[in-house]
């Protein structure tokens, strides 16, 4: 076992890299410009929808009132007419960056908390790199691409989409269980 507190600087450094490398791939190589198309005549939807003034959260159409209610020909012929929506609804305006950036930085430090305790508990302080590397990686990659497929799975979200996501989730796990592998303490 490891101290979980020799890990501070690889759990830092990761999170600092994740972070520079995930707006790299965000802003910079246009690997995800087509993540969210505009659907066919976007402002006549969004007219369409603005005078029912939904709350920010998410909304499913049809919605069953109950699992019974499933079963009735009225639900069904709405599922059949259609359309099925799941809908996620911001707050109007333009979206605040800086909380955001600060929330996945946060998120990125606590994948690298968990990978680092997990390698912790499995490893000796000289392990080497690749031992660290795997137990890291592996540990972080479920961390930022474990959960993407329920979405895709339960309620249809692109799998193209879930797709990049992986990568991503793959790119920024390599970049921990790197960070950790190099920065093991000796």
């Amino acid at each position: 076992m490891t101290d979980l507190t020799s890990l501070w600087m690889p759990t830092i450094l990761s999170a600092v890299i994740v972070f520079f490398v995930s707006f790299f791939i965000h802003s910079v190589s246009g690997f995800h410009k087509n993540d969210y198309p505009a659907p066919p005549e976007q402002d006549a939807l969004g007219d369409a929808i603005r005078p029912f003034n939904l709350a920010p959260g998410d909304y499913m159409i049809p919605r069953p009132a109950s699992m019974k209610d499933m079963a009735t020909p009225e639900f069904k012929a709405k599922a059949v007419r259609g359309p099925k929506v799941i809908l996620t609804v911001m707050p109007n305006g333009m979206t605040p960056m800086g909380p955001m950036l600060a929330q996945w930085f946060a998120y990125s430090l606590v994948i690298s908390l968990f990978a680092g305790y997990i390698a912790s508990r499995a490893l000796a302080p000289a392990a080497p790199y690749l031992h660290v590397f795997r137990f890291v990686g592996a540990a972080a990659f479920l961390g930022y691409a474990g959960a993407l497929w329920q979405t895709t799975i339960w309620y249809g979200k692109g799998v193209a989409l879930t797709i990049r996501g992986t990568v991503d989730g793959l790119i920024y796990a390599l970049v921990t269980a790197g960070c950790f592998g190099w920065l093991w303490p000796r």
